[in-house]
């Protein structure tokens, strides 16, 4: 190459790096563990036991929850329970909540907010079912699942029977529901309620499995019986009505873990995705709001792109390269990777694991909940995911051990991610057996936060940390015709140099989890927001333009 084109490439790449450097703000993805400080003191207990309950490793669920109006986040964890009662028999097993006093404390609050609970439980949901502006919960379990009504003043009335939504029956047996989301599928401005069942089970008739044909262990998922999934329609009158059949929802069996829910084709009604644990994955394709049909396998996201059914558990179905469309997402065990599936438009998805560089780092990785978000606000949405491998016996078989660091993935543009793990401070290099995970603004200061769980261990709170100089800009959307939380609105952002994003209004992410309802995009070097688009529920298509960035907006749905 001549000397003056060789100067010439050169400028160009430092211009480029210099450009990057500039809207990256010049600063790694960095969380910081302040647990110790920050009151929050829970312990996760599964109750381990020499007959080795599949329930054991899998509780997760995670929530976060504005439950008192104040505008900050609130912190809900689900905890197991003794066995073989399969009950809350001690303090130990409480499912507990936490408010956040806005000095980056929380205090427990559970006794007088009434949500300690009563049975193996596993995860959360968080949605305002009755549209009177304040958040509800939602708990799914071994056991009797659990509705609780917020009752506006810091307490909670267990509702559950009155409303229908203990949990479905399968073959005269309660299902193990693993997960549950909030989703208003017929778009009345009324929230459903999806859950996500695991297998057919019962306490201490576990199969027998050996390890090294020595001693008793876990057993692998081949050895359970699949389970449909549950669709409760909201009836809007404090109950609902299990409408799984009439939709087709019941046709499809599996071993569901995570649940994303997203509009993949545009037609303005949110499909399902559910990560199934050793089977093909389902996704739900909405039909006008009235049935469902299973496509995942002409979708091509079933499997990954070698035809194999892996240990699906966290998903996120959030749009990954600012084209509109939303992506498919989720976790599984090591030598599996984590599958990416890219939206290529026309109900067709492309396995794209291997380009994204997500092949080659996760494949030593197993991972339980995940999520997805811009942690850097450079405008491109990064990963997260809480791992650990599965069974505690698994150093008989490999190098690798049981405890694992949690993982954090840089966008990178492109559909392009990078393992920033290594740069992301000390606290998560921290090995431990993580499972929960939940991505939200608990300090509302424009960088999001994880909280994690870890299998009988005590939870953390990541908090972001993150040098950057990156503007951002977040929504709180009110619906009025659509339901108030405005579940399922569709977002478009448009920054200064006509760039656009998207996201969804979606509080399901991950195993188990319920994340922060307030859209968050980061805008770079940008400090207003040149134009939004909403596209909420009902249908109704909202524009509103020059937004300040650095704020949360709370935008109501236009009568």
């Amino acid at each position: 190459m001549p000397r003056i084109l060789l100067w010439i490439a050169v400028i160009l790449a430092l211009a480029v790096a210099m450009e990057m450097g500039e809207a990256a703000g010049g600063g790694a993805i960095r969380f910081e563990d302040i647990t110790g400080r920050s009151g929050l003191d829970f312990t996760e207990n599964a109750c381990p036991t020499p007959n080795k309950n599949q329930p054991e490793t899998m509780t997760s669920g995670v929530g976060l929850i504005d439950y008192d109006n104040d505008g900050y986040l609130d912190i809900f964890i689900v905890n197991g329970a003794a066995i073989p009662s399969l009950r809350k028999e001690s303090d130990k097993y409480k499912n507990r909540l936490f408010h956040n006093n806005h000095d980056g404390t929380f205090t427990d609050v559970t006794d007088k907010a009434g949500v300690a609970g009563d049975g193996y439980d596993m995860g959360v949901a968080i949605g305002d079912y009755d549209n009177d502006g304040w958040q509800d919960i939602y708990v799914a379990s071994v056991t009797g699942n659990h509705l609780y009504h917020n009752n506006r003043n810091g307490t909670f009335t267990d509702l559950t029977q009155k409303a229908g939504v203990a949990g479905a029956s399968y073959e005269g047996q309660k299902m193990w529901s693993a997960a549950a989301g909030w989703v208003d599928y017929n778009n009345d401005g009324k929230l459903d309620l999806f859950v996500s069942n695991y297998c057919r089970w019962e306490v201490n008739k576990d199969p027998l499995c050996l390890s090294g044909g020595r001693l008793r262990a876990y057993c692998h998922p081949k050895f359970y019986k699949p389970l449909p999934s549950t669709l409760y329609r909201n009836n809007g009158d404090g109950t609902f009505t299990d409408v799984s059949e009439e939709t087709g929802i019941s046709k499809r069996l599996g071993k569901g873990m995570g649940i994303g829910f997203n509009d993949y084709d545009g037609d303005g009604f949110t499909d399902i995705f559910v990560a199934n644990d050793n089977m093909p994955n389902s996704l739900f394709h909405n039909i006008g709001g009235k049935r469902f049909e299973e496509v995942a396998m002409e979708a091509g996201v079933a499997y990954t792109e070698d035809g194999k059914s892996i240990s699906g558990m966290g998903a996120e179905f959030r749009d990954l390269d600012n084209d509109g469309r939303p992506d498919i997402w989720h976790t599984a065990t090591e030598l599996e990777t984590f599958p990416l599936f890219q939206n290529r438009g026309g109900g067709i998805f492309f396995d794209v694991t291997g380009r994204s560089g997500l092949a080659k780092s996760t494949l030593v990785m197993s991972g339980w909940s995940n999520g997805v978000a811009d942690f850097d606000n450079d405008g491109w949405k990064d990963l997260f995911v809480a791992r650990s491998n599965v069974l505690d016996n698994i150093a008989e078989f490999s190098t690798r051990s049981y405890e694992e660091p949690n993982s954090v993935f840089r966008n990178l543009g492109n559909m392009r991610f990078e393992d920033v793990t290594a740069q992301a401070g000390p606290d998560m290099q921290a090995a431990a057996a993580y499972r929960g995970a939940v991505i939200g603004d608990l300090f509302n200061d424009g960088r999001l936060d994880v909280v994690v769980t870890v299998l009988n261990g005590k939870a953390k709170i990541l908090k972001n940390v993150t040098d950057s100089a990156n503007n951002w800009i977040a929504f709180q959307l009110v619906g009025q015709k659509s339901n108030r939380m405005a579940i399922g609105a569709q977002l478009k952002i448009t920054t200064e140099d006509g760039a656009s994003q998207y996201d969804i209004v979606s509080t399901s992410a991950g195993y188990g989890a319920s994340r922060d309802p307030r859209a968050h995009f980061g805008l770079g070097r940008f400090r207003t927001l040149r134009q939004l688009e909403i596209r909420w529920p009902s249908g109704k298509r909202q524009v509103l333009s020059d937004l300040a960035g650095n704020k949360i907006h709370r935008i109501q749905e236009p009568q």
